[in-house]
């Protein structure tokens, strides 16, 4: 049904749903409860958000929510590609501030999950991408948080061909040293 496969920080997990194709085209059940709490997450998602990037270069993020509005996020692409990060901010864990980065893409037909207590963003690596995904709280603007994607304490190895292309809140985001994350 899914294969499921770990991506190196704990619970940040690469998901890739079974495709049926024929000569009509193809059918997917993208996401599944049951078949994903087998797999050992266990979220109850209330909101679906959508991004369309018209151009290659742009980065969204990192972002996250403030308990208690932090959220798990399942993140796919329905057309185009991303380079999708998720940072861990969780103070007590061994392994805060490490990153993990997945190429996520229409053609791939993967997902990405992270759970609550990761920074997430992403950089799209081709025109026209659009990102669909699922979060387990709903959007709250005072709860709201970003940490600079270029933080050298972090070091993300982004793919960029040049300058990204970033929102003023991506860029006045605050670096690791300086992050309210709650916990």
């Amino acid at each position: 049904m899914l294969e499921v496969r770990p991506l190196g920080l704990e619970g940040v997990l690469e998901i890739i749903p079974r495709k049926h194709a024929d000569e009509r085209g193809f059918f997917s059940e993208v996401w599944r409860e049951d078949a994903l709490k087998d797999a050992g997450v266990d979220v109850t998602f209330v909101q679906d958000n959508h991004s369309f990037s018209k151009t290659r270069g742009v980065v969204r993020g990192l972002h996250f929510q403030l308990p208690p509005f932090a959220q798990d996020k399942l993140v796919r692409v329905t057309r185009g590609a991303i380079f999708d990060v998720a940072v861990d901010i969780r103070r007590d864990s061994s392994t805060y501030g490490r990153w993990v980065g997945l190429t996520v893409s229409a053609a791939q037909w993967n997902q990405i999950f992270i759970p609550r207590g990761f920074a997430h963003g992403f950089l799209t690596i081709e025109d026209g991408t659009e990102v669909v995904y699922k979060v387990s709280a709903p959007y709250s603007p005072q709860h709201d948080r970003g940490l600079r994607f270029d933080d050298p304490a972090i070091g993300v190895d982004w793919p960029l061909d040049g300058e990204p292309l970033l929102s003023s809140k991506d860029t006045a985001a605050p670096l690791l040293a300086d992050l309210e994350t709650g916990s």
